[in-house]
């Protein structure tokens, strides 16, 4: 009997494919895909913070980052952005524009391909929600610009600010 993914994450709900829907332990896993997986982060900044979010799984578990996640079958990008950021964080945000994007593949020893994101990164403000971790967002906090250096951040959240403050024509300051 195959398994597959109700909701398209590995920590999801699943289903016997033939064979109703009982519910059953999740057994698969994103390692050694078929296929790049699309995911997708937001800068939500109100211009003086932003919003990061300490990840509560691997990887880099306890690191922060920008809210986001994984595209679901059916889901445009936009549509996957404000669910994402809605879950991690409570809040709910419009969707400004694009900024950069990054591949995140990761090879085993024998140079297979383990994991492959390709990751969306976009600008967007809050329109509404009150700020509160959740899914697997470990904490979430609105972060002055000038302290975001203190945190340590995912590798490669730098380099997505400075596509951010480039995109509102502040160069590489804040």
């Amino acid at each position: 009997m195959i398994q597959r993914p109700v909701s398209g994450r590995p920590e999801g709900r699943w289903a016997e494919v033939a064979g109703g829907s009982q519910e059953v332990e999740p057994v698969a896993t994103f390692q050694y895909p078929t296929h790049p997986r699309p995911s997708c982060h937001a800068v939500v900044s109100d211009g003086e913070r932003v919003v990061l979010v300490r990840r509560g799984g691997e990887p880099f578990r306890g690191w922060w980052g920008l809210p986001g996640g994984a595209v679901e079958l059916g889901e445009t990008v936009e549509e996957a952005l404000r669910r994402e950021v809605r879950e991690e964080t409570g809040l709910e945000v419009e969707v400004e524009g694009f900024l950069t994007y990054k591949d995140a593949v990761n090879r085993d020893e024998a140079q297979r391909v383990r994991f492959h994101y390709v990751i969306l990164f976009f600008a967007a403000r809050p329109v509404g929600g009150t700020l509160h971790a959740s899914d697997d967002a470990a904490e979430a906090a609105w972060v002055p610009w000038t302290e975001v250096d203190r945190y340590r951040l995912v590798p490669g959240t730098q380099q997505v600010f400075a596509a951010w403050r480039t995109a509102r024509g502040l160069g590489g300051g804040q």
